[in-house]
């Protein structure tokens, strides 16, 4: 196989089991996003110069130390961020190569703002796409992130056209996200699609909120709540009536 050096801005790497795709996952968090989620828990990985300049050969031989208990439990490797397609050739360089030489599962955890930047090669390399899809309402979205959804739902078609399977997260935010019609949008949508095997109903939590102060950044969630069990089960429920899996 031949390999093209590659290098980018890297935040870190993990294990994580559960939250990232199937299985225990070894995690690549790259750095730099053009979105500024409320929300986010990771602000510090917003710019691109913040992360280390890190090689693909350094990712994989991380990756290796533990590939056989990674393909033991079921699991594989995910490339997020941040927002990994800001630097697709990286990303695909670690996709490619977890896949074809590491043997893993693979799935690109993204908010598709920059679906257009994912080309059809590094598609053909990831197993799951893990989609952000953060309101259906275009003022919510716009005030959530700082820009447009069309991107995203864009990019959704593209991968429902490819066949892609998708794990589709939606943050659920009292006050912000949780008004009806854009909840049943959301799930109207998804449902459309047919390549949407699970939705994953994040309840909106403040254990970022450390990150933003230290960064000297506003957090304006301060005094949102996180939802209740019982709000996060009506929501779940509004998918569920579309035919799809919510967790």
């Amino acid at each position: 196989m031949t390999r093209r050096p590659s290098e980018g801005s890297v935040h870190s790497w993990d294990l994580s089991t559960g939250v990232d795709g199937p299985g225990t996952r070894f995690v690549t968090f790259l750095s730099g996003c053009p979105l500024t989620c409320l929300y986010c828990h990771n602000p510090d990985t917003w710019r691109m110069r913040a992360g280390r300049r890190t090689s693909a050969d350094d990712v994989i031989a991380e990756a290796a130390k533990c590939r056989r208990f990674i393909a033991a439990s079921g699991g594989g490797a995910t490339v997020s961020g941040g927002e990994p397609l800001l630097q697709p050739v990286f990303a695909g360089e670690l996709l490619h190569r977890m896949k074809h030489e590491l043997g893993l599962h693979t799935a690109l955890d993204t908010s598709g703002f920059l679906g257009a930047r994912a080309t059809d090669a590094l598609l053909r390399d990831v197993d799951l796409v893990l989609l952000d899809v953060k309101s259906w309402d275009r003022e919510t979205y716009r005030k959530v992130t700082g820009r447009p959804l069309e991107p995203t739902l864009d990019f959704a078609r593209r991968l429902a056209d490819l066949g892609k399977e998708v794990h589709l997260r939606f943050v659920l935010v009292p006050g912000l996200t949780d008004a009806r019609e854009n909840v049943e949008g959301v799930a109207a949508f998804a449902g459309s699609l047919g390549n949407v095997s699970r939705v994953d109903v994040l309840p909106f939590h403040k254990l970022g909120e450390a990150k933003w102060q230290a960064l000297g950044m506003d957090f304006t969630l301060h005094g949102t709540p996180s939802p209740t069990a019982e709000q996060t089960a009506e929501v779940r429920a509004v998918f569920e009536a579309r035919g799809l899996t919510a967790v």
